[in-house]
């Protein structure tokens, strides 16, 4: 079972997000994690989602669902990936920083649901789980806190992760598409710029 971080290491890797974005997009330099103190934690491999967030609106997420890097390397990708990578949205300026707030999510290692399709939505918990679909070479994930945002039912939560996957949104229901549940730990910044 993976430990949980702390609220102080929570905050130590949002300051780790913001200062890899701000170095990034005024110099075009990736930091390297380890030029500060950070706590023990940061070197154990876990999964990441860097989510931006402008007024309340989504300015851009990117992570990685498994742990195949350090979590200081993995806040460092994924919130410059963030920043400049998202397809949906333009690159954060420079100018623009100042107004988003960054929500790191550190995820538990996904766990595949091996039961029948039909009896997947009672293995969600919602406000809980994130979703991974997967089938073939289409792959969705949807964070925990999605779903608690859009007010979602389980299936509805499955449908949805199928639809982001650029599945059916049905696909959850045939025996060829794979489930895996994670969770993970929210840590946001305050929207009061006290950073």
């Amino acid at each position: 079972m993976l430990k949980m971080l702390t609220e102080e290491e929570g905050k130590e890797g949002l300051k780790l997000a913001r200062a890899a974005i701000e170095k990034y997009l005024s110099e075009n330099i990736k930091i390297k994690a380890g030029d500060e103190d950070l706590p023990a934690i940061f070197e154990e491999k876990r999964g990441v989602f860097v989510t931006l967030n402008k007024y309340g609106e989504l300015r851009g997420c990117i992570g990685y669902p498994y742990p195949i890097f350090k979590l200081k390397d993995a806040i460092i990708d994924a919130a410059i990936s963030a920043a400049v990578n998202d397809p949906r949205f333009p690159r954060v300026t420079k100018e623009e920083l100042g107004d988003i707030v960054i929500e790191l999510t550190i995820l538990t290692t996904p766990q595949v649901l091996k039961v029948k399709p039909k009896d997947l939505p009672q293995q969600i918990e919602i406000g809980r789980h994130g979703l991974i679909v997967k089938r073939g070479i289409y792959q969705g994930l949807l964070l925990p806190q999605v779903a608690t945002e859009y007010n979602w039912s389980a299936e509805e939560f499955l449908c949805q992760t199928c639809w982001k996957a650029g599945l059916p949104q049905d696909a959850w229901l045939e025996k060829d598409t794979e489930v895996s549940t994670f969770e993970g730990q929210i840590f946001k910044e305050e929207d009061d710029k006290n950073r």
